[in-house]
């Protein structure tokens, strides 16, 4: 039985998200697992780049990522512990997914190009990565 359940919601993609968040709705309710939702602020990148934005950048971004968030998961996953971690978007995933000891992961295959062959490339390392079942949501 599955007892936690951890959606990833990439707050860029709105259409996406509601699908993620449908499906992670519907398997929590029939499993009775507890909902967590994570999105991720990728990292500024190189030290420079972040040294050079400044440290009240990244924390306007972290602050309107949050708002976002909690907007999006009022609407559509009320009963989800929401998550906003900044680094890498399939690493933190899976490091999230292993700190909460979840046993499945949603997450959604973003809009496909064809050298992603019809599955995202952070949706490709978290299925290929993680130890947990992992749902893709196309």
């Amino acid at each position: 039985m599955t007892k936690i359940i951890l959606a990833a919601i990439d707050a860029n993609d709105e259409a996406g998200a509601k699908k993620v968040a449908a499906q992670a709705a519907l398997l929590a309710k029939a499993t009775g697992a507890k909902l967590h939702a994570i999105t991720v602020v990728p990292d500024s990148g190189m030290a420079i780049v972040g040294a050079a934005l400044g440290p009240e950048h990244s924390d306007k971004v972290m602050r309107a990522t949050q708002d976002s968030m909690n907007r999006f998961l009022s609407e559509h996953l009320p009963e989800a512990e929401l998550h906003v971690v900044v680094g890498s978007i399939y690493d933190s995933i899976i490091r999230t997914a292993d700190a909460l000891h979840a046993e499945l992961i949603i997450i959604g295959s973003h809009r496909p190009e064809l050298r992603d062959y019809l599955v995202g490339p952070n949706a490709a390392k978290v299925a290929r990565h993680a130890q947990q079942s992992v749902v893709i949501v196309r």
